[in-house]
C-alpha cells in the first residue's frame, strides 16, 4: 500500500486532521459509560454477540452516514456517541507515521523501529518474527490508550519479491512464497494477539495481488495489467495471503493498484468475494489501497462512471475505501439503482465487527484487557534490545576469506571506515517507518570497539563523483583494517522508484576496489540495501576479505554491525531472495510476469531459475562450520485416495500426479530425522534449510527445487542435537500444474538439506486399481 495516490493525499491529511489526537488519555470511541443515554442501545452492550451488536447499530444508521463511514477517514455519528476514526495506520516494522492514524509527539516521541521486514525475514526465526509482531503491538495498543494512534495497521505486505529492481522489495518477505505466507502469519498472530475472536490491534495483509511493479521504464502501478496464468496465481502470488487469511487470521486483506487479466484487483468479484472471503474465509474486512477505487476509474478507465466504479467495487466485495471517492459517489449510486443497501450493510458489518473486535464500542479503552498499557511500554529497554537482536540475526556473511572477519580489537587497533552509508541513521530504517527512539549508526558501533578514522568517499548513495577519493584511500592506507559502508537508499529503491539495474549506484565500484587497493588490513564491505547487488567485483576480488549484507538493519543497525565485525555475534542469517548478474536483466522486462522459465526466458527465483547468481536464495556463512547427517527417513511413503475417489482416475490421477484434494492428507507427514552439529570454535545461530526436487514426470513446469521447511537453533562450539523436521506431504511435496491444480507428483523425490540429500519415494497407496 501506500503513500497514496499524490493527488488524494491533501484530501486525506485534512479531512483525517479532524480526527487525529494529539496525546493524553483517550476518550472512548463509542459507548461511553459516563452518558446513560447510550446504555440503551443494544450495540453498546458487551455481553451481547457482536453480530447482534453489529446489525444493531447499522440499522439505526441513515444512507447519509453509512456512505461516510466506507471511507479510511470514517465520519463521527454524533447523535449515536460515536466519533470519527482513521482506519490508516502502518506498522511495517515498527509504529510508523506513515497513515495520517497515528502521530509521534508529547508522551510519544519515537517507537522502537525494527529491521526492515527483508533484514528480519533473513533470521529465518519464526518465534522471532511473532515477537516483533508482540513488541509493536504493545507500543500501537499504548499510543492508540494515549490518543496517538489508532487500532487498524495495513501491515505486512506479503507481496513476492518477483523482480530484483523492484523498489519495495525491502518490505517483503523474500521470494519465497512458503517463507512469506510463515512470516505473516506468525507476525500477524504477535499482532492480533491470542485473546480468541477478540484483537490486540487488527493487521492487513497487502497487497492482493499479483503486485510487484512501482514505476519501471514508462510503466506503473496505476496502469499496470499483470497478465498472470492460473499456475503462477495458485502457485506463487496467492501463497502467502491464503496462509495470512486461513492459518495467521488476519483481519483484513487490501486489493492493490494493478489490474490482473484486465480486471483491477479491488473490482474483481472472483478475488475479493470469491477467493478471499468465500473461498479462503476472511473473518474482516477488504480494503483498497489508497484511492485504487478512484484510480480504476480515473486513470484505468474502467468504469464510464464515477458511480458505476463505486457501485462495482462494493458489489466485488470491497468493505473501505482508503481515501474520498467511495464517501464522495456511493449515495448516488444507490439513487441510480446501481447498488442496494444491502451491499452498503454488508461492508459495513465487516469493518464494524473488527471495530468491536477490537473493543472500541466496550467504553473506555482503560478498562480493556490492554488498557494500562502506556508511555514506559513504547521504547522500553527490552524492545530496543529485541530491536538489537533482530538486527543481529538478520545479518548475512556472504563472503569472508583468510584473514577475514571477525576483526579483532587487540590486532586492529585502527579502523578506517569508509563509505556513504558509514554514518546513516534515517537510511538505516528503510521505508514505512516511524521516528526511531534513537539510532547507532555503523561508525557508533564500531566506535565502541576500537579507534576509527572516517572518510566517507562518497557524500551519498549516487557517488556522482571521485573528489573525496584520496582521503579515503588514505585513511585505508594507514589503518590495521577498512570497512567500507556501501550500498543503497530510499532514493534508488522506494516506493514509486523500481531500480534500473543491479550494480551499486554511480562511483561506488571505483571507491570499493581503490580502496581495496591501498588498504593495509584486510578490507571488508558492507552493503546496506533492501534488494540484491551485482558484487561480483568483490566477491572475485582477492584483496576484499569480507562481504557483509545488513539490509536495512533498524534503529540499533550500527550496533549489531559491528558486534558480527569484531565477532561478539556470530552472523547466522540466510538471504531471502537471490542475488542475480547484471546480465540476468538483459531483455527481461518487469512487466512479464511468468514466474517459469522457457527457451528465451530465464524464469524468476530460485525455484525456476536456474542461470548463474552471484549469491543464492538461502546463502549465509558463519565464523563457524555446521554439518547435517540425516539419521532417519523414510524412503517410501504411500498416499491414500479417499474413498470414493478410488475409481475416478480421470481426475484423480493425471502425469502421475495426485490432487491433492482427492488425497488422504491428514497427518501425511514426511518425517526427517537430522543430526546438526557444530564442529568450529565459535558458539552460533545455524539455520536449517530443507529442500525438494520433485519429479518432473515429463513436465517443464515443475519447480527446480522448493523450499519445504527451516528451522533455526543455535548451538555452542562442538555441540550436535537431533531435530525431527516434519514436512507435510500434500502442502510441500505437491506442485501446480498448468490448470492450477496442486497435484502430489509420483515416484523420487530428492531431499536437500547443505550437501546432505536423500531420496523419497511417493507411491499411491491404490494404485493398481487406478487406469490410467
Amino acid at each position: 500500500m501506500a503513500t497514496a495516490a499524490h493527488r488524494i493525499i491533501p484530501i486525506l491529511i485534512i479531512l483525517s486532521a479532524i480526527f487525529r489526537h494529539g496525546g493524553g488519555a483517550r476518550e472512548p470511541f463509542a459507548c461511553d459509560p459516563k452518558d446513560a443515554a447510550l446504555s440503551r442501545y443494544p450495540f453498546c452492550r458487551v455481553a451481547l454477540p457482536i453480530p447482534e451488536r453489529v446489525k444493531d447499530l447499522i440499522g439505526r444508521l441513515t444512507l447519509q452516514e453509512k456512505v461516510r463511514l466506507l471511507v479510511n477517514n470514517a465520519a463521527a455519528v454524533p447523535r449515536l456517541g460515536i466519533k470519527g476514526y482513521e482506519w490508516w495506520s502502518e506498522a511495517l516494522h515498527g509504529v510508523s507515521n506513515v497513515g495520517p492514524g497515528t502521530e509521534f509527539g508529547g508522551d510519544f516521541p519515537g517507537a522502537t523501529s525494527f529491521p526492515q521486514v527483508i533484514t528480519t525475514v533473513a533470521s529465518f526465526n519464526v518465534s522471532l518474527w511473532e515477537a516483533i509482531g508482540r513488541v509493536v503491538s504493545d507500543e500501537a495498543r499504548a499510543m492508540y490508550n494515549g490518543g496517538a494512534a489508532g487500532l487498524t495497521y495495513w501491515s505486512p505486505n506479503v507481496n513476492i519479491f518477483r523482480d530484483p529492481r523492484w523498489g519495495r522489495g525491502q518490505e517483503t518477505p523474500g521470494e519465497d512464497p512458503v517463507v512469506a505466507g510463515e512470516y505473516a502469519a506468525r507476525y500477524i498472530k504477535g499482532l492480533q494477539g491470542n485473546d480468541g475472536d477478540r484483537l490486540k490491534v487488527a493487521a492487513c495483509c497487502k497487497h492482493f495481488t499479483a503486485y510487484d511493479l512501482d514505476n519501471w521504464n514508462g510503466t506503473d502501478r496505476f496502469h499496470f495489467n499483470a497478465k498472470v496464468t492460473r499456475q503462477d496465481m495458485v502457485d506463487t502470488f496467492e501463497v502467502p495471503f491464503r496462509k495470512c487469511v486461513k492459518e495467521g487470521k488476519v483481519a483484513s486483506v487490501m486489493c492493490s493498484y494493478n489490474q490482473v487479466n484486465g480486471v483491477p484487483t479491488c473490482a474483481d468479484p472472483n478475488l475479493l468475494k470469491g477467493t478471499i472471503r468465500n473461498q479462503w474465509g476472511l473473518n474482516g474486512y477488504i480494503v483498497s489501497d489508497c484511492d485504487s477505487v478512484g484510480v480504476f476509474y480515473d486513470n484505468q478507465h474502467y468504469t464510464s462512471t464515477a458511480e458505476e466504479a463505486a457501485a462495482d467495487a462494493i458489489k466485488a466485495g470491497l468493505d473501505l475505501d482508503c481515501g474520498p471517492f467511495l464517501a464522495v459517489h456511493t449515495e448516488d449510486a444507490v439513487k441510480k439503482g446501481l447498488l442496494t443497501q444491502t451491499h452498503i450493510n454488508n461492508a459495513l458489518a465487516n469493518t464494524i465487527t473488527v471495530q468491536m473486535r477490537l473493543g472500541m464500542f466496550d467504553g473506555a479503552p482503560s478498562s480493556h484487557a490492554y488498557g494500562k498499557l502506556g508511555p514506559k511500554n513504547v521504547c522500553s529497554p527490552s524492545h530496543q534490545q529485541l530491536a538489537l537482536d533482530a538486527a543481529r540475526q538478520g545479518i548475512v556473511l556472504l563472503k569472508n576469506r583468510l584473514p577475514g572477519l571477525p576483526l579483532s580489537a587487540d590486532h586492529h587497533r585502527t579502523v578506517a571506515v569508509i563509505g556513504p552509508n558509514s554514518d546513516v541513521n534515517v537510511t538505516m530504517i528503510g521505508n514505512y517507518a516511524g521516528v526511531a527512539c534513537g539510532y547507532v549508526t555503523p561508525l557508533e558501533g564500531i566506535k565502541r570497539y576500537t579507534t576509527v578514522v572516517h572518510r566517507k568517499g562518497c557524500d551519498n548513495v549516487a557517488c556522482a563523483t571521485d573528489y573525496s577519493f584520496t582521503d579515503a584511500l588514505a585513511a585505508a592506507s594507514t589503518a590495521d583494517a577498512t570497512v567500507l559502508v556501501m550500498g543503497l537508499d530510499q532514493s534508488v529503491e522506494a516506493e514509486t522508484k523500481d531500480r534500473d539495474g543491479l550494480l551499486l549506484p554511480g562511483r561506488q565500484q571505483e571507491l570499493v576496489l581503490k580502496v581495496a587497493a591501498a588498504s593495509r588490513g584486510p578490507t571488508v564491505v558492507i552493503l546496506m540495501s533492501g534488494g540484491p547487488i551485482d558484487v561480483s567485483f568483490a566477491d572475485n576480488d582477492p584483496r576484499i576479505s569480507a562481504i557483509l549484507w545488513v539490509g536495512y538493519p533498524g534503529q540499533a543497525g550500527g550496533a549489531a554491525i559491528a558486534d558480527v565485525l569484531f565477532g561478539t555475534t556470530n552472523p547466522g542469517g540466510k538471504l531471502p531472495m537471490t542475488w542475480y548478474p547484471q546480465s540476468y536483466l538483459s531483455n527481461l522486462p518487469m512487466t512479464n510476469m511468468a514466474m517459469r522459465s522457457t527457451s528465451s526466458y530465464p524464469g524468476r527465483t530460485y525455484r525456476f531459475y536456474a542461470g548463474p547468481v552471484v549469491y543464492e536464495f538461502g546463502h549465509g556463512l558463519s565464523y563457524t562450520n555446521f554439518i547435517h547427517t540425516i539419521v532417519k527417513a523414510p524412503t517410501i511413503v504411500s498416499i491414500s485416495l479417499s474413498g470414493h475417489r478410488q475409481t475416478h482416475s480421470a481426475s484423480t490421477l493425471s502425469s502421475k500426479a495426485i490432487r491433492v484434494t482427492h488425497a488422504k492428507c491428514q497427518k501425511l507427514s514426511l518425517v526427517i530425522h537430522v543430526d546438526v552439529e557444530n564442529k568450529g570454535d565459535r558458539d552460533g545461530f545455524h539455520t536449517m534449510l530443507v529442500f525438494s526436487t520433485p519429479p518432473a514426470n515429463g513436465a517443464t513446469w515443475v519447480p527446480r527445487k522448493q523450499l519445504v521447511a527451516f528451522e533455526k537453533l543455535h548451538l555452542a562450539s562442538r555441540e550436535k542435537r537431533r531435530l525431527q523436521v516434519h514436512v507435510h506431504v500434500c502442502k510441500y511435496l505437491s506442485v501446480v500444474d498448468k490448470l492450477g491444480v496442486r497435484r502430489i507428483p509420483l515416484g523420487d523425490h530428492y531431499i536437500h538439506i547443505g550437501n546432505v540429500k536423500h531420496t523419497v519415494s511417493l507411491q499411491a497407496a491404490t494404485l493398481g486399481i487406478i487406469k490410467t
